[in-house]
């Protein structure tokens, strides 16, 4: 799996090509399936977006893990949905889980 950094201008520019919405995102995955069965992928992550997202006592460096993990696991399978619901799903509580782990290992 790639993860690759990108400015606000290079996001938003694949975010219009990949979603069709205009505007700056943090993250967007692309899961690349093997024919072999194994699954790769591309993670795009926007410093840039993560820093405003990045609140609360959340640093930079914190808030850049959640998103490689946020995309990993798209890149994975996994999804949620948009709006309210989105902090209470599945993929949101692994995602918080892989984070607290990664937090504790450094």
């Amino acid at each position: 799996m790639d993860i690759t950094l990108l400015s606000a201008p290079r996001m938003r520019h694949l975010n219009r090509r990949a979603t069709g919405r205009r505007g700056l995102t943090d993250v967007i995955a692309y899961p690349l399936p093997q024919p072999d069965g194994r699954v790769c992928g591309d993670v795009y992550i926007c410093p840039e977006a993560a820093a405003r997202a990045a609140e609360n006592g959340v640093t930079l460096g914190e808030e850049l893990v959640r998103l490689a993990v946020h995309g990993t696991l798209h890149v994975l399978g996994y999804d949620h949905p948009e709006g309210a619901g989105r902090t209470r799903s599945l993929m949101w509580r692994r995602q918080e889980r892989y984070v607290r782990r990664l937090r504790r290992s450094r």
